[in-house]
C-alpha cells in the first residue's frame, strides 16, 4: 500500500513537473514570438526615426543600422531654410480642422435627425448611403473636378474640405447614428416638457451623451487629410495651397531623391497628432466618467 502511494506521488510530482515545463515553454515561445513582431513592426519606424537624424540625402547612403552614420539635425534646418514646409503645414492644419468641425457637425446633426425623427424618404435616403459608401470615392474624381470648376472650388483649401467633408457623411452618419439610437429617449421627452426645443436637446442633452463617439469621429476626420494624397494632387495646382502630402512627396521622387529630407518632414509630422489625441483623449476619458463608465 505504501509502495503504491509513493509510486502515485513521483507520478503526480512527474506529471506536474512536465506540465511546468510545457508552461514555460509555451510562454517563452509566445515572448520570442510577440518580440519577433513588435520588432518587425517598429523596424520601420526606428529606421525612419534615424533616417531623420541621418547625414546624407539618399537612402542608399542609409545605414541599416538605426543610427549606424551617426546623428545630425541638418535635415530639419534645411526643411525650415529652403523649402515650404510651413506652408505646406499651414495648409494641411487648415484642411484638418476644417474637415474635422464640419464633418462632427453635418454628421451628428443628420444622425440626430435619422434616429429621432420620421419622415418621408426615410429609409430610402439611409440606404442611399450605404449605397454610396460601396463605391470607392476616386471614381467620381471627374465629376469632382467638374462641380469644383463651376463653383470656382479648384485650387482652394475650402474645395479640399468639401471633397472630405462629402466623402466623410455617408459612413459616420451611420455610425453616430447607431450610437444615438442608444440614448434613451427619455432625455429627449424630459427636455422637451421642460421646454426646450429640438436644436436645443440636441446640443445640450444628445452631443454630451454622444461625446464619446463625437470624440472618435472628430480624430478620424482630422487624421485623414494629412496623409491622402490624390484628390489633393487633383484638386491643389498652386504651389501656394500645397499641403504636407503634395511637398513631401517632392522629396522622394527620381529628381530630388531625398529620403532622409522626407523623414524629417514627416516625423514633424506627429506633432500635430500627439497634441490632438492627447487633448481628445482627456475629452474622451471625463465624458466616459461622467457616464459612469469604468476604464
Amino acid at each position: 500500500m505504501a509502495e503504491i502511494k509513493i509510486e502515485s506521488r513521483k507520478t503526480l510530482s512527474y506529471d506536474n513537473a512536465v506540465q511546468k515545463l510545457k508552461r514555460r515553454l509555451f510562454k517563452t515561445f509566445i515572448i520570442l514570438f510577440l518580440s519577433l513582431v513588435s520588432l518587425l513592426v517598429l523596424y520601420p519606424l526606428i529606421y525612419a526615426v534615424s533616417a531623420a537624424f541621418s547625414p546624407g540625402r539618399s537612402i542608399s547612403a542609409t545605414s541599416i543600422v538605426p543610427f549606424g552614420n551617426g546623428v545630425t539635425t541638418e535635415h530639419f534646418v534645411r526643411l525650415f531654410s529652403e523649402t515650404n514646409y510651413l506652408l505646406w503645414f499651414r495648409n494641411t492644419l487648415l484642411i484638418a480642422v476644417g474637415t474635422s468641425v464640419s464633418t462632427v457637425f453635418v454628421c451628428s446633426l443628420a444622425a440626430y435627425v435619422f434616429s429621432r425623427f420620421r419622415f418621408v424618404f426615410k429609409k430610402t435616403m439611409m440606404l442611399a448611403l450605404l449605397v454610396l459608401q460601396i463605391f470607392p470615392s476616386f471614381i467620381g474624381m471627374i465629376a469632382i473636378y467638374v462641380i469644383l470648376l463651376r463653383i470656382k472650388g479648384l485650387d482652394s483649401l475650402w474645395g479640399m474640405v468639401l471633397i472630405y467633408l462629402a466623402g466623410n457623411i455617408p459612413y459616420n452618419t451611420w455610425l453616430v447614428k447607431s450610437y444615438i439610437d442608444s440614448i434613451p429617449r427619455a432625455f429627449d421627452e424630459a427636455a422637451r416638457i421642460d421646454g426646450a426645443s429640438h436644436a436645443r436637446t440636441f446640443f445640450s442633452v444628445i452631443l454630451p451623451q454622444a461625446s464619446p463617439i463625437i470624440t472618435f469621429l472628430s480624430i478620424v476626420s482630422f487624421t485623414g487629410p494629412w496623409m491622402e494624397f490624390i484628390f489633393s494632387k487633383l484638386i491643389l495646382r498652386s504651389n501656394e495651397n500645397q499641403t504636407l502630402a503634395l511637398g513631401l512627396f517632392s522629396f522622394v521622387t527620381d529628381k530630388k531623391n531625398e529620403y532622409t529630407l522626407f523623414c524629417a518632414g514627416a516625423l514633424i509630422v506627429a506633432i500635430p497628432f500627439v497634441i490632438f489625441f492627447v487633448i481628445t483623449q482627456k475629452i474622451l476619458v471625463t465624458s466616459l466618467a461622467g457616464a459612469g463608465v469604468k476604464e
